[in-house]
């Protein structure tokens, strides 16, 4: 592999470059200042300069990375029930989502992200909330729609909507949410890999960009900005759905 498809991967020009580098800057410290939208912002960010399913594996070791540097402290918040029904509906999406989106050309997958990013966005923003005990099977049928949206890269959003929905005590929400991504990280990894979405540009790629956004997440995590984590999580729902009608309009053009 030349330095040209090393610093310049994924068929970028420079002017594609230097926006999914500032891509991803922000995309980190919405995530540590928000605790969500990494993912589902740096590929609806790459839909409007490149093929999106080229950057989910990088994507998700990014996240894989900046959820275990979340970790400490949350340990005894984590309810590992939610997360083993999550883990067992996802086993089951992911394989089906691939597969689909293997199925069709390159506008249709990102007509395909950046409407289900649009989706999320409305409900994340309407506050949708679910009236009675959640059990067992719709947690399990939450962890499938995760794995479904984990072939793009992007199986957070689902699970972050149904915690809200249920009214889950914020520390609860949080430590399961970290402890679910990772696993649920490492499960996809092999899966891509098969799937032929791991190469060499994927390595180099998710190398050199790690200290990036591993820098952004940690800015956003110290919160400099005054701006209430509510108030900024609704700012960074509205950057999202913005991103994903864009990618949306592009595909549709």
């Amino acid at each position: 592999m030349s330095l040209h498809e090393v610093f310049l991967p994924f068929g970028l020009g420079p002017l594609g470059l230097a926006w999914m580098i500032l891509a991803m800057l922000v995309a980190g410290f919405v995530r540590g200042y928000s605790g969500f939208g990494f993912s589902a912002m740096t590929i609806a960010a790459s839909s409007l300069v490149m093929n999106p399913l080229h950057f989910v594996a990088c994507v998700v070791v990014w996240e894989m990375v900046m959820s275990l540097q979340a970790w400490s402290g949350l340990g005894s918040n984590v309810d590992w029930k939610r997360v083993g029904l999550l883990l067992g509906g996802a086993v089951i999406g992911l394989p089906l989502g691939i597969w689909a989106l293997q199925t069709i050309n390159e506008d249709q997958a990102r007509a395909a992200i950046s409407a289900y990013v649009l989706a999320m966005s409305v409900i994340l923003l309407f506050g949708w909330r679910l009236k009675g005990e959640t059990g067992a099977l719709a947690h399990v049928g939450a962890g499938i729609v995760s794995g479904l949206a984990n072939a793009p890269g992007m199986g957070g959003l689902p699970v972050v909507a149904f915690f809200a929905a249920q009214g889950i005590p914020p520390a609860v929400f949080r430590a399961t949410l970290v402890a679910y991504f990772p696993i649920l990280d490492v499960y996809s990894g092999p899966v891509y890999w098969y799937n032929g979405m791991v190469t060499w540009p994927t390595v180099t790629t998710t190398l050199i960009g790690l200290p990036l956004v591993l820098l952004a997440n940690w800015l956003g995590s110290r919160h400099f900005l005054s701006t209430d984590p509510k108030d900024f999580r609704r700012f960074a729902i509205l950057l999202l759905a913005g991103l994903a009608a864009l990618g949306l309009i592009k595909a549709v053009l």
